[in-house]
């Protein structure tokens, strides 16, 4: 990999591709990845270019691809994905593949289409049967029983509908039975009810089973009717009902001997097209099980067809139309192996005259690319989510790798909680590579792509946590406390220093619940525990204000150091773009406004920290009043920490305040002073360095103009720019914009790190609480039924746990460690303007069926 301090050198590239060697090289470097296209022809519309014949043929192949796994996943057959990525079909390999994915196509259409409607028929004959065995029950029809003449039937002795009775009325009696859906049943009788005007007399019966729609394949509840009518307007009107509710209507049998053959031959041809219908699926299965083998290779090698006509379609052709020329950024690390590609194609292709490529000057602003490996990919990520970095200035992700999980830390400082998400990231890194985890939801995709910096954010939690002691909110006594409790008492002294000392006897610790230990007596402090805070902390009652305290002043020390770091950063960038006059004009006057006042607050943290001791702790001045009597100059002398304090102070706001108007005004006067000068940046001028003529700063001033020219033309031409795009207003005042913001925000970013201390205070509090109501609870039940508590509370305890303090408390720890990096950090030295380099690359492309195509 790459540096990942700044970003790599590009240069501008220009590919002479022979018209018949163009895919194979656009082919080579898909595969390697090195070079990104630029759009040669943004004038021309899309529709308009040179390959578009060729896009569209591969558009059509996709829709047939598309097709064929949607066939593929209907059957329930595996998909099986390659490994290894196929290159792109040779050009003699396209129409030959183009047709066997046309011929399969039909194929399968025509299969399927037979097969739909074989088994629509086989779903309609299904329910006939069904409507003939229900509706058999409905009316009686006997041919040869005559009755006597009556004029309307009796509906107590006769059944619901006698066909006999009817004809002797003079009517023409008619039926229409079917099967509709059982939400239609109510509105659908009532429809009939009203435009029949009772004509009409309406059988249901609900079926058994429910029963697959043949034209929507869904399994509903059917009901099975028959209509009788009278008349043929009252029976075009019922059938006009049933097709307006979507009733399946069947031919109903006259006689009963009908029925009977109706019924054999609706048996015979069921049996018939379950065979045929059977052996239709087993052969589709067979042609699409052949086609899944191959499926993914195609779909990979389509598009990546595809994608190298939309390169080809950026190019632009020369006079003679025998030769494209296509302009690509290229890092000139992988100049070699560009030229390398160019051959392969060439080779190939069996082309006579070599593809060759040739590099070109140019002023334009290449893109940005820092090489990443899958431990720094996550962290470059979270920069790049601010804004990708300019051209070849300092990457911030650098640091990042190690500033933002110790920061997390910070804020997240228990060792048990730390251990469980190390844990949790192992796992992950251990098993990177399994499928599953690489095909996962969102969310666990996201834990999974992060999983390095879950893995440093754990150990640093677990590094902090050491530090705090803090462990499920208990303290680990690893090495033996410092404190002893037993030199308190009078025994453990000669009587004559009882007088000068607060000590104990039995009689204070019986009448007191709280003692305190002094730790100016001899033998109670007996050194600083070794690594962290001693253990014994953990049962003062003074804890929180003694960790307050602590790690407050360990909040802005850290937060000093980390701003001050990103101002040492942007030096950096001045000496790599020759613009040294920002270093003395900008970032010097930058550090001495932020070492001689933030600087010296340490300061004064560290040396009231070593010099004053337990026997001097009570005689020592506040630091908070010192530095704010630091700008108000008392009338009345004050003890000071040391002495002469007040001329030490007196002379860092002096130079503070000279500091300012310096980082106000000496950028653009001293552009101003250029200027108006005798030349234009490229002479020496009272004491003005010779800038080289390569520098950025020299090119960016001179904007057309040759650099290769003479120098009287250089002169010319940089005096005509400078007069045309110098503009003294606007330099002023974005120096001055910038200046009030970094003088303010020293002192607001000096106040946002306190996050550190809050959050850290919010995490051990919560993971005290639920101590506090959950094991100490479970701990304290007797042991009769305290074994049998236990459980459930342990399980609730670490739920409880993962949930909200390593989830919740952990994404808040996150979002908090990427604003400081963001706003506090990088706003001090990063820019973050540039356009990210995004290479034609097929690894790029989507290996998923179903995912649309993305290339750069």
């Amino acid at each position: 990999m790459g540096s990942l301090f700044r970003s790599e050198t590009m240069c501008l590239a220009q590919l002479f591709l022979q018209s018949g060697t163009a895919y194979e090289c656009l082919s080579a470097l898909g595969e390697k990845g090195l070079v990104q296209f630029r759009d040669l022809n943004q004038n021309i519309s899309t529709f308009q270019r040179k390959f578009v014949g060729e896009v569209k043929r591969c558009e059509e192949l996709e829709r047939i691809l598309v097709y064929l796994v949607q066939e593929i996943n209907r059957a329930d057959i595996p998909l099986p994905e390659g490994e290894t990525s196929p290159p792109a079909p040779p050009l003699k390999q396209v129409l030959e593949m183009q047709e066997q994915l046309q011929k399969l196509e039909v194929e399968l259409r025509e299969v399927t289409k037979n097969k739909e409607k074989l088994r629509k028929n086989l779903l309609e004959l299904i329910e006939y049967t069904h409507m003939l065995r229900v509706t058999k029950t409905f009316v009686k029809r006997n041919v040869e029983f005559e009755p006597t003449y009556e004029e309307f039937p009796s509906l107590e002795s006769d059944s619901l509908l006698d066909y006999s009775c009817m004809q002797r009325l003079g009517a023409k009696l008619g039926f229409v039975s079917g099967l509709i859906n059982q939400g239609k049943v109510e509105a659908f009788e009532k429809m009939l009810w009203r435009v029949c005007k009772g004509y009409t007399i309406v059988s249901y019966a609900e079926l058994d089973e429910s029963l697959e729609d043949p034209e929507t394949g869904e399994v509903i509840k059917w009901y099975v009717f028959l209509i009788s009518f009278w008349g043929e307007q009252i029976g075009h009107k019922v059938k006009k009902i049933c097709d307006c509710y979507h009733c399946h209507v069947y031919p109903y049998p006259n006689t009963a001997e009908e029925r009977r053959v109706i019924q054999e031959g609706l048996n015979t041809r069921i049996q018939d097209l379950y065979t045929v219908l059977h052996k239709t699926e087993d052969y589709l299965r067979q042609v699409l099980c052949k086609a899944a083998e191959s499926v993914y290779s195609r779909v990979i090698q389509v598009k990546k067809m595809k994608a190298i006509y939309h390169m080809l379609n950026m190019c632009s052709f020369d006079v003679t139309n025998k030769c494209l020329i296509a302009e690509v950024w290229c890092p000139e690390a992988d100049l070699q192996d560009l030229r390398r590609a160019l051959e392969e194609g060439s080779r190939e292709s069996g082309a006579t005259i070599p593809s060759f490529m040739n590099i070109i000057p140019t002023k334009e602003t290449p893109p940005t690319r820092i090489r990443t490996n899958k431990f720094t990919e996550g962290f470059q990520n979270i920069v790049d989510a601010y804004g990708v970095g300019s051209y070849r200035e300092v990457n911030p992700a650098l640091f990042t790798i190690i500033t933002f999980p110790f920061l997390f830390a910070v804020m997240f400082g228990d060792f048990g909680h730390g251990f469980v998400m190390f844990l949790f990231a192992l796992f992950l890194v251990l098993n990177e590579n399994h499928p599953r985890l690489n095909q996962s939801q969102e969310i666990m995709r996201m834990f999974f792509n992060g999983r390095y910096i879950l893995l440093l954010m754990g150990l640093f939690s677990v590094y902090t946590g050491l530090i705090y002691n803090d462990c499920f909110s208990k303290s680990v006594n690893l090495f033996g406390s410092g404190w002893n409790v037993s030199a308190m008492y009078t025994s453990s002294h000669p009587p004559a220093e009882h007088k000068k000392m607060v000590l104990w006897n039995d009689s204070v610790v019986r009448h007191n619940s709280i003692l305190q230990l002094d730790p100016s007596i001899p033998g109670v402090f007996r050194g600083p525990y070794p690594l962290g805070i001693d253990p014994i902390w953990n049962l003062a009652t003074n804890r929180l204000t003694f960790l307050n305290s602590f790690k407050m002043k360990m909040s802005v020390i850290l937060g000093i150091i980390h701003m001050t770091f990103g101002v040492i950063l942007g030096i950096f960038n001045h000496l790599h773009f020759r613009k040294k006059f920002n270093i003395y004009l900008v970032s010097i006057p930058e550090l001495l406004f932020m070492l001689c006042i933030f600087g010296y607050l340490i300061f004064m943290i560290f040396y009231k920290w070593l010099v004053f001791s337990a026997e001097t702790s009570r005689v020592a001045p506040s630091i908070l009043i010192e530095f704010i009597n630091m700008f108000l100059f008392p009338a009345s002398k004050t003890n000071g920490l040391y002495t002469g304090q007040e001329y030490v102070q007196r002379v860092l706001l002096v130079v503070t305040a000279l500091s300012v108007p310096v980082l106000f005004l000496g950028k653009p006067l001293f552009l101003l002073w250029l200027h108006n000068g005798r030349s234009c940046f490229g002479v020496n001028r009272s004491g003005y360095t010779l800038i080289r003529k390569d520098s950025e700063e020299e090119v960016s001033l001179l904007g057309n103009q040759d650099v290769e020219e003479g120098n009287h033309q250089v002169e010319d031409g940089c005096r005509e720019m400078a007069c045309e795009e110098f503009n003294f207003g606007e330099i002023l005042m974005t120096q001055v914009i910038h200046s009030i913001e970094y003088c303010l925000g020293c002192i607001s970013n000096t106040a946002s790190y306190l996050r550190l201390w809050a959050l850290s205070l919010a995490h051990a509090q919560l993971s005290d609480v639920l101590w506090a109501m959950l094991m100490r609870v479970g701990l304290r039940v007797d042991t009769t039924y305290g074994v049998l508590l236990l459980f459930p509370v342990i399980a609730l305890f670490a739920v409880l746990t993962i949930f909200i303090l390593l989830i919740m408390e952990g994404l808040s720890a996150f979002l908090h460690a990427i604003r400081l990096h963001w706003v506090e950090f990088q706003n001090k030295f990063y820019v973050g303007a540039g356009t990210k380099f995004v290479p034609f690359s097929f690894s790029l492309l989507s290996s998923k069926f179903n995912n649309d195509d993305s290339v750069a």
